[in-house]
């Protein structure tokens, strides 16, 4: 039961970084259009490779216990599809397209992790 409960933490601290993720791309995006200095710093392509490897780090941990724990592929199916459209948008130029990109790859990722605490409970 314990190893339940902690596989469902992973997951919601998945989604609680998914979210912050998509504050991070919005506040980017917005912050490049009102003031290009504060939001050169946060386009740092190191802010994203280390937020990509981190959810990926959390992805295969948190999604692939849950197959291990419930037996079902599909939230880590849903999950993966969301970290491959987020490092398909790293390959992007900086601007509304990878933002965009981003977003829906987060978006997927976070239902990815939802569909996978929802099984284990």
């Amino acid at each position: 039961m314990n190893a339940i409960r902690s596989g469902g933490a992973m997951d919601r601290l998945g989604i609680m970084l998914s979210g912050l993720c998509v504050v991070h791309c919005v506040a980017s995006a917005v912050f490049v259009a009102m003031l290009a200095s504060a939001g050169g710093a946060l386009l740092d392509p190191a802010i994203h490779e280390i937020g990509l490897s981190l959810a990926i780090l959390l992805g295969v941990f948190a999604l692939g216990r849950g197959i291990v724990d419930h037996g079902y592929m599909m939230p880590a199916a849903v999950g993966s599809l969301g970290l491959g459209v987020m490092a398909g948008a790293m390959t992007l130029d900086h601007g509304l397209g990878s933002t965009l990109y981003t977003v829906l790859g987060v978006a997927l990722l976070a239902l990815g992790h939802d569909l996978n605490r929802r099984a284990v409970i």
